[in-house]
């Protein structure tokens, strides 16, 4: 009996397709099997294939791993913030390693430029005119480090990069090789000699991914295995496998991903009821909006499934959503936090059928 109910849950949320659109489908006793539309299996290997190589070093934090896997596949940017020795830079740094495309890893300090990170002319003496010398930026996958630490005109250098994917010097456009991902870190400790991102620059990261320490179990095995290592290094065990063209092609899979209209409504409803709940100061823009339906459909193409659930949204709400909305001086001086306003309102805002 429960599991008629569990699977009839399951497909009041299967895409209403035309039956052509279904490639196939069998029938055993009272088990429905339905066969994707996509073929999403080589999706799905490649990102076990990619949790396999990172979790050769990294230990737990799968919801980190998952959630930068998901970022990638969404076109999005990440931002991880954690206290100083839990992984961080190195996940980013597996990450990337466990990807055949080019990386760029950026240390933001106090005195870096914007010209540091996008590149500037220079006036070359041989043909009389100025060059324009590509900076640190021009990657496929670009980790900045400690991204608080510069100032905001430094930090400002990212806006249109991150949304757009190209850069503006000198009434020249220049566009970017795709995929192109941001991964940024930053230490919410620390405060001296720290810049606070301001909220245009947040609401361009897809996710804010908040990284604990590890328990007990995974503490022992972190130090069992940085005994093992001996004369080797962590980057050493990882092979990289998954090129440029491949990562486009299961970015435009996702893309692809089917998504009732009925949850684009109950999307709507969560970023509607940030505007109006009495906690927040700041309420989410349309861009979280757009944020969530494309995290949802990686959550779901992740899992192999070609359309969207509830779970999927409500899995990627709290991260694309903590960041970008701002708790009330009163309720943040009581201790709460965005992330329990979030979830309040994610259990109180009911799924539209």
């Amino acid at each position: 009996m429960d599991e008629n109910i569990e699977q009839q849950g399951q497909q009041d949320y299967l895409p209403n397709t035309p039956k052509n659109a279904i490639s196939n489908h069998q029938e055993s006793g009272n088990n429905v099997q339905f066969q994707s539309r996509l073929d999403l299996s080589e999706l799905q290997n490649s990102v076990q294939n990619i949790k396999a190589e990172v979790g050769k070093v990294i230990v737990g934090q799968s919801d980190m791993v998952d959630m930068l896997i998901a970022s990638l596949l969404a076109k999005g940017h990440s931002l991880i913030e954690g206290v100083p020795g839990v992984a961080k830079t190195v996940t980013a740094k597996l990450l990337a390693k466990s990807l055949s495309v080019g990386f760029s890893r950026i240390q933001f300090t106090p005195d870096l430029m914007p010209s540091d990170i996008l590149g500037t002319s220079v006036f070359n003496l041989k043909n009389t005119e100025f060059e324009f010398k590509k900076g640190p930026i021009f990657s496929n996958m670009i980790l900045i480090d400690e991204i608080n630490r510069s100032p905001a005109k430094t930090q400002a250098a990212l806006f249109e990069v991150m949304e757009e994917q190209q850069i503006t010097i000198d009434g020249n456009k220049f566009i970017l090789d795709s995929p192109f991902m941001v991964l940024a870190t930053q230490n919410p400790v620390e405060q001296e000699g720290t810049y606070r991102l301001p909220e245009a620059q947040l609401d361009r990261f897809l996710f804010k991914i908040d990284v604990d320490y590890p328990n007990l179990e995974e503490e022992i095995e972190i130090i069992s295995r940085e005994h093992a290592l001996k004369d080797k290094t962590k980057i050493d065990e990882i092979n990289s496998f998954l090129t440029a063209e491949q990562i486009i092609k299961y970015q435009n899979l996702v893309t692809q991903i089917l998504v009732e209209e009925h949850l684009i409504k109950y999307i709507a409803q969560l970023i509607v009821a940030t505007r109006s709940n009495q906690f927040l100061y700041l309420g989410a823009s349309p861009r979280a909006s757009i944020a969530i339906l494309k995290a949802s459909k990686a959550f779901a193409a992740m899992s192999g499934r070609d359309f969207v659930t509830p779970e999927d949204i409500k899995r990627a709400a709290i991260p694309v959503l903590h960041h970008r909305v701002i708790v009330t001086p009163e309720r943040e001086m009581e201790g709460i936090s965005s992330k329990q306003v979030i979830k309040q309102i994610i259990e109180t805002v009911e799924i539209p059928r």
